[in-house]
């Protein structure tokens, strides 16, 4: 139920000229209800004027559209595009202010969440990509106001940067003397040059970043990432994305004497500094025989561990399954494994080990057929903690995952479950894993038959409340939505230098 001061704070704010010519005679103590109630009527007026005559020391926008604030619900997944360039907007018109001293000492942007569907009235997000540029814009433009030197605002972000943005956000990031100061948490890139990325994230303040992502076009071998991580440095890191053939060896690489990677041992000797690391991701490197001597020198257990198609062989699985890490596992990808082909009884160990912790299990395109479900049961059957299962492009009939249903209705957690289109529905002989053409190509009105099925083996067992699809081509991802135009040129530039380059091979072998 809303409260008195909630409905009061609403009904100020829809009167957009009359809320801002008031507020100079609001308690301090109001601004931050007024802002969440402008924030939920989108009134980004009010936003921009409560910014620029913020009267307290801290502006967190998180805790101000959290549901723990008035009015109580969580406004933290809307980012709504006209509110959150008003919050810049304001922010900048603060530092602006000629008359009395700056009360803000620190704005946090952070904690806001991208989704796929906007419950804001204008249905208009800012996405992570936008929100970057928007600040690191302002900061620009702030750069080269003339204002009274003070102390700066401490602007605490996350970053996503690309080579759309890359220049405005190096400008942003700067020496010298500026209203506003970045000091980026999280850090994402992609489309960058290896050079391109140690620049940025030298200037990004690389002793507070808790987040790094490098993803999908930045491409690095295992040489840029021990130079990475060996000159750069990330104390305080606790989560580290890495693109996919991060660990390739670069063409002057070399052995030591006992044919151990001697890059390899610096990077996991770099990652054993980092005294808060616990999420890895390193999807798509070839790290076959790797596993030991990169996981195990860590010093703290990791809670997340991606290592999708990473080829891994026995020894790998066997370490696993043993060391310190699955024990404290919360998110665990082992996709592009034949697991139970290859390695049945060190998953089952694996999974034994990190029952009491796992949440989020992917063991997507790992060969899982109808003769090892009973297997997959059996191995699932203690994780009473796991709240998702992804298990799409597994070669499964509709019979098999009726039985595998019915065994996930005593997951008592279990959410939300990502199966894949039965091969009942394609053609008979359809090779696995299948490429994108061949995958969307099946019978959809029998899959929807078969999907009813299967959501009424949930329903007369009481557990409507697990949510199941079937997401072909991957689940929403806000980043890449939002600079798939760039992504799209970058690889077209990518693809034309290597013709390119393959052309003037072919015209030297003439």
């Amino acid at each position: 139920m809303r409260s008195l001061r909630s409905i009061s704070a609403e009904a100020l704010v829809s009167h957009p000229q009359v809320a801002q010519q008031s507020l100079d005679s609001v308690a301090h103590n109001l601004y931050p209800l007024l802002f969440k109630a402008s924030y939920l009527l989108e009134q980004a007026a009010v936003i921009r004027a409560l910014m620029e005559r913020w009267p307290l020391e801290e502006f967190r926008l998180s805790v101000l559209l959290g549901p723990h604030s008035e009015p109580p619900v969580d406004l933290r997944d809307r980012t709504c595009r006209p509110c959150l360039e008003a919050c810049v907007q304001g922010l900048a018109d603060h530092v602006l202010r000629a008359a009395g001293p700056w009360r803000l000492r620190v704005a946090d942007l952070t904690g806001v969440r991208d989704v796929q569907v906007q419950q804001c009235p204008c249905g208009r997000a800012l996405g992570r990509w936008g929100r970057t540029e928007l600040l690191a814009r302002t900061c620009c433009q702030l750069q080269a106001a003339s204002l009274v030197v003070r102390p700066p605002v401490r602007v605490l972000t996350d970053l996503f940067v690309t080579e759309g943005n890359f220049e405005l956000v190096l400008r942003a990031l700067g020496p010298g003397p500026a209203p506003l100061r970045v000091h980026c948490l999280s850090f994402r890139a992609d489309s960058l040059g290896p050079s391109q990325l140690m620049q940025v994230l030298r200037l990004a303040g690389p002793g507070e970043l808790h987040r790094l992502e490098v993803v999908h076009n930045v491409r690095l071998h295992a040489g840029h990432v021990q130079q990475l991580l060996a000159q750069v440095g990330f104390p305080r890191l606790a989560s580290l994305t890495l693109p996919a053939k991060a660990f390739d060896a670069p063409p002057s690489s070399t052995l030591s004497p006992d044919r151990e990677d001697r890059l390899l041992t610096s990077i996991a000797w770099e990652l054993s500094q980092m005294s808060q690391l616990n999420e890895l991701s390193v999807a798509f490197s070839t790290l076959t025989g790797k596993i030991p001597k990169l996981l195990g020198p860590l010093r703290t257990p990791l809670r997340t561990l991606d290592l999708a198609n990473c080829s891994l062989n026995h020894e790998d699985m066997a370490f696993l399954a043993d060391c310190t890490h699955a024990a404290h596992l919360e998110v665990l990808d082992l996709s592009g494994h034949s697991l139970f082909s290859l390695f049945p009884s060190t998953f089952f160990r694996l999974l034994g080990r990190a029952a009491q912790t796992l949440r989020v299990l992917t063991v997507e395109e790992c060969d899982i057929e109808d003769s090892h479900v009973n297997m997959l049961i059996l191995a699932l059957s203690p994780c009473h903690e796991l709240c998702e299962l992804r298990f799409l492009g597994n070669p499964l009939s509709a019979r098999a995952l009726r039985r595998l249903f019915v065994a996930l209705c005593e997951l008592p957690k279990l959410r939300r479950a990502e199966f894949p289109v039965p091969k009942d529905c394609y053609p008979e002989g359809t090779a696995y894993p299948q490429d994108d053409l061949a995958m969307s190509k099946f019978d959809q009105q029998k899959y929807d038959a078969i999907a009813e099925d299967l959501r009424a083996v949930l329903l007369r067992a009481g557990r409507g409340d697990i949510q199941v699809c079937t997401p072909l081509f991957g689940s929403f991802d806000p980043d890449i939505q939002e600079t798939s135009n760039e992504l799209g040129a970058f690889l077209l530039r990518a693809f034309k230098a290597a013709l390119e380059n393959f052309s003037r091979a072919l015209e030297q072998m003439e």
